[in-house]
C-alpha cells in the first residue's frame, strides 16, 4: 500500500565459502557475538558503538528498525555466514538507498579479525554488489574509506570502484572526524526498474 513493500525481502546468496543473506529478527544473538568478539578490532574503523551492540537485546530492537527499512527498500543489511549459517564472519550494509533519478546507495562493511586476509570480503561483496545492481537496479554504489586503511582501498579497487574524490573531516569514526577517499562503482548496464 502507498508504495511500501508488504514483506521483508528474503535474499540468500551463496559463494564458494559463504552464505551472504539479509538479516532477520533471529540474528540478534549472532550479531551480538560478532560485535562482542570483534569490538577492539573494529573500534578504529567504526563510529563509537554503545554497549548494546554486544547484547542480543540491543540487536533485537535494532533489527526491528532494519527489517522495516528492508521492507521499504531503503536499506539492505547482509551478514556473511559460514556455509552452515552458524557464525557471522562479517557484515555488508547498503544504506541510504535512493531511487528516482539517482538509483544509488552507500556501502559499508566489516570482517571479523580472524577472517582477515583470506579474500572473504571480496567474495561476499562481488555477490552482494551484483544483487544490488541487478535485482535492486542500483546505478551507483558509493563506498568511502579512510586514507590509511589501505586494505579497504585495495579491496574496493579490486571490486572495480573508482576514486572520485577526497572529503576532509567526512565521518565521525572512533570519536574523531576522519578524512575519507570517495569511491563509486557504477552499473554500465543499468536498466530502469520493471
Amino acid at each position: 500500500m502507498f508504495g511500501y513493500r508488504s514483506a521483508s525481502p528474503k535474499v540468500r546468496l551463496t559463494t564458494d565459502r559463504l552464505v551472504v543473506r539479509l538479516v532477520h529478527e533471529r540474528d540478534a544473538y549472532r550479531l551480538a557475538d560478532y560485535y562482542a568478539e570483534n569490538r577492539a578490532f573494529l573500534k578504529p574503523w567504526e563510529p563509537v558503538r554503545d554497549e548494546s551492540y554486544c547484547y542480543p537485546s540491543g540487536w533485537q530492537a535494532r533489527l526491528g528498525m532494519i527489517m522495516e527499512m528492508q521492507k521499504q527498500g531503503n536499506a539492505y543489511y547482509f551478514i556473511l555466514l559460514d556455509p552452515d549459517e552458524n557464525e557471522v564472519r562479517g557484515v555488508a550494509n547498503f544504506s541510504n538507498v535512493l531511487r528516482g533519478s539517482f538509483h544509488a546507495c552507500f556501502l559499508g562493511y566489516s570482517l571479523g579479525e580472524k577472517w582477515q586476509g583470506q579474500g572473504l570480503m571480496y567474495e561476499a561483496l562481488r555477490s552482494a554488489n551484483r544483487y544490488m545492481m541487478r535485482q535492486q537496479r542500483m546505478h551507483r554504489i558509493m563506498a568511502n574509506y579512510m586514507p590509511h586503511n589501505q586494505r579497504s582501498g585495495a579491496l574496493l579497487a579490486r571490486l572495480g570502484f573508482e576514486r572520485e574524490g577526497y572529503a576532509k573531516d567526512y565521518l565521525l569514526i572512533d570519536g574523531k572526524w576522519q578524512d575519507h577517499v570517495l569511491t563509486a562503482l557504477t552499473n554500465k548496464e543499468w536498466l530502469p526498474p520493471r
